[in-house]
Parts: structure tokens; sequence; C-alpha cells
């Protein structure tokens, strides 16, 4: 087992890996910009690295200071935790080139499914069901748009290289396709340096589900049931809950073996999500794969009572899993609310700025994921989430009541954020007879 691992990454993730490290016996070392210096992952960590300014390309995605923190403070691992670096083929390669094991899988597989094409293209050869689209990428709006009348509309043009709702939009006809196909491949470029796009068949008002998968270097693949990340707002999501309401056991089961053919069709390794999208016919399709830890990992946790950080880890320290299939058991139901420092008020207009008041709710089945602390100075430099708060309960209804407490207890001083509009998602009626999909938010709450 490692006896440091260095954390590369910011805000919550970073306190909750650094949890993980302490509760396991490792030694941890935090990274952080001059705008984190009194971040509160410097302050839990054994050790504390400057790697630069506020802006990201000079900090938390420069691979070669993390790499030289790392080696002058002796870590023998990198946890990347989600976002920034966690998905970068490079840097994973760079890692085991400077001799520290990266936490997840090898660049070549971060590579291989993080290029959203070549993934579909592996996933259709494996016998893998994917939503009908291209096989090949497509770089010209003219070779889009036969494709997308062959196809039929709606389609949605997609970024090869894409996450976080950025490169995607949705052409519902022929004379609206060359517009939106430049846009989104302008912002893919913007955002990821690749103009490579894809386009598939926009299955409509479908529930975005994902397979939490565990596997090891000695074949051993798990899945740990799924999450329901259908309450969205422009591809982000805002609330996640585990299991989801309209999944029954046999389709739970047919969902989760394929999650674990996928990913033995790659030989993965390490914690990853098979997502997909699950149509009103109960028909499921392959969209993608994160080769990473989930922001909503937590919900997998409460319902399972698996550490998946952990997990991520041992697996990374050469380890087998120690559990099998037959011993994996949902018990109730999970629900993670993300509190974001923005005003839905204001078209979600970022609101950093410092905390004047701080109060988290506690109690039987409440977990709190956040980096804040009593006059703290949020920076604007970075994503909008400043906490999550995940309950679990005997069933859906227990567990979202125990969610309106919880929130209810919630006081952040000094920053405007989405408190009240998760709590108006909770008592809305059609998110209580659990008949949702991935257009709730717009057909409800935006304004037509």
């Amino acid at each position: 087992m490692f006896q440091k691992i260095l954390i590369a990454n910011r805000g919550e993730i970073a306190v909750r890996i650094i949890r993980a490290c302490r509760e396991m016996g490792i030694l941890s070392v935090a990274v952080y910009s001059e705008a984190d210096r009194e971040a509160l992952h410097t302050q839990l960590a054994d050790e504390a690295v400057c790697i630069g300014p506020a802006q990201t390309a000079e900090s938390y995605l420069n691979m070669e200071r993390i790499l030289s923190a790392a080696i002058a403070t002796k870590a023998q691992a990198i946890h990347p935790g989600f976002g920034f670096l966690s998905e970068n083929e490079h840097f994973a390669d760079m890692c085991v080139k400077s001799g520290i094991a990266f936490v997840g899988p090898s660049g070549e597989l971060i590579g291989k499914m993080g290029n959203k094409s070549q993934a579909r293209a592996t996933m259709m050869e494996a016998g893998i069901p994917v939503v009908p689209g291209t096989k090949e990428p497509v770089y010209e709006a003219e070779q889009g748009l036969a494709i997308a009348d062959e196809m039929g509309y709606p389609v949605m043009i997609k970024a090869s290289s894409g996450g976080g709702g950025k490169g995607m939009r949705i052409a519902s006809s022929h004379e609206e396709f060359e517009n939106h196909f430049h846009l989104a491949q302008q912002e893919s470029v913007n955002a990821f340096g690749d103009n490579t796009m894809y386009i598939e068949k926009y299955i409509e008002k479908p529930r975005h589900i994902e397979i939490q998968i565990l596997a090891d270097k000695f074949g051993n693949t798990l899945w740990l049931g799924e999450r329901d990340c259908s309450i969205q707002r422009r591809h982000q999501k805002v609330m996640e809950e585990s299991p989801c309401a309209v999944i029954d056991d046999n389709l739970r089961q047919r969902m989760g073996e394929t999650a674990v053919q996928a990913a033995k069709a790659v030989h993965y390794e390490n914690a990853g999500t098979i997502e997909f999208l699950l149509d009103k016919n109960k028909n499921f399709y392959f969209m993608e794969m994160n080769t990473r830890i989930q922001v909503e990992h937590p919900v997998t946790e409460m319902v399972t009572g698996i550490d998946l950080v952990k997990e991520q880890i041992r697996i990374a320290a050469g380890e087998s899993l120690k559990i099998g299939q037959e011993e994996i058991r949902l018990k109730g139901h999970a629900i993670e609310c993300r509190i974001n420092a923005e005003d839905p008020e204001k078209n979600f207009m970022p609101c950093p700025g410092i905390i004047e008041d701080l109060h988290f709710p506690g109690g039987n089945g409440v977990r709190i994921e956040s980096a804040l602390y009593n006059g703290y100075t949020i920076p604007p430099y970075y994503d909008s989430m400043v906490a999550k708060v995940i309950v679990h309960g005997e069933d859906r209804i227990d567990a979202i009541r125990k969610m309106r407490s919880a929130l209810g207890e919630v006081v952040v001083d000094g920053i405007t954020t989405n408190l009240d509009f998760q709590y108006d998602i909770l008592n809305h009626p059609t998110f209580l007879s659990g008949d949702i999909d991935t257009h709730f938010i717009p057909d409800y709450f935006e304004k037509k």
C-alpha cells in the first residue's frame, strides 16, 4: 500500500480524498493555487505545495508543476479526483513515466474511452447497444448535414472530446443543423482544442442512467447499482439519486451486466461509470464512459456501503477486489443535491464571495461533502459547486423528506446559492411521482 498520495485537485473532492487517506493510514499532499492558499484542503493535508497562480492553466492543469510537487514530497501516487486532469491521458502517462502511480486507468484507456466517437465504435464492436449514429468522426458541417438528413431529425451534435455539457447541440431540422454544428464545434475547440464531432439520433425525453463499476488488475469487475442523473440543466447534473424509481430488478441486472461487458471489452481498471440513456420503452443505449470518480459517487456509497475512493486507492496499489458481485446489495434510497454559489434568479450567474455564516445539518443518514468554513472566501476562478448534501432513507419518499429537512437547516450566508431551487425541485409533483427525464428542468423551471 502507498505511504503518501498527492491529490491533484481542490475543493470538496480534495477534502474527500484526504479523509479517505487518513482513514487508511496514508499521508496526503495537497496542491493549491495562490487563490486557494487558505482553502480547507491545504489545511487538512499533511503537506501542501503551491503550484502557481489562480488561473487553472498555470496551476491545477499544469502537469509539470504537479509532478514536480509529487517528486519533491516523495508521493508514491497521484489521485486526480474529478475534472482538471482526471481524464487526461497524457498526465496519466507522465505519472507512470515518472515512477508515480496514477489512481485511475491507464492513459491508453483514458484516451480510448475519452474520445466519444472512438468509444462508440469500440462499444459497437463489443455488441453493446448504442444510440444510432455515426461510427466515424465528422469534421465538416456539410458532411454532418447529409448524415442528419438521412438519419432523420432531431439529432444530437456532440464533441468527441466533450464533457460537462460542452460541445453539444440539438438540431431539430435541416434548416438549423449547420448553425448548431458550427456552434458546438467552436465550443469544442475552445474547451478541448478538438474539432472532432459526431452525430447521433436524439432520444427524446430519456432518463440519464449510469452504472458504477469497479475493476481490478486481475480481471475482476463489479457493478454497484445505478444512479438516476436525469435532473439536469443544460447537460449539467443538479440532483442525483440511487436507485432509479422506474428500474426493476430484471432491468437493473441487464444494465449492470451490460456495463460489466462494456468494461471488460476494453480491459478496464479502477473505478468508472458506464452512462446510458433509457427511453420511455425501457430500452437502454450506451452514451459514454467516465474514467474517473464521479461527483455523485456518494449516493452509490450510501446504498451499497462501499467506499469507492478507498477502493480506487487499493486497486491502484495492485490489490484485488475483496468482495464478489453476489455480496453487493442495494439498501434503501439515496439522494444528492449539489449546492452551487449561483443565482437561479439571474440565469444561474456565479456568486463568489465571503462565507459570513455557515451551518450544515447532521443526523442519521445525512452526509455533507464540502470545503466551506466560516470566513472562507470563494474565489471566482473555479467551478461554482461549493457543497453536496447527501441523504439516505428507507425508500424514495423517506429520502425526499429527509432531504427537505436537511436543506431546510443549511445556512450559507454571504453568498447566493441554489438552495431554494433544489427545494422547489424536491416539492414538484412530477418529481415526487418519479416520472422524470432529462427535460424536467427545461419543462418546468425555465421560462419559455
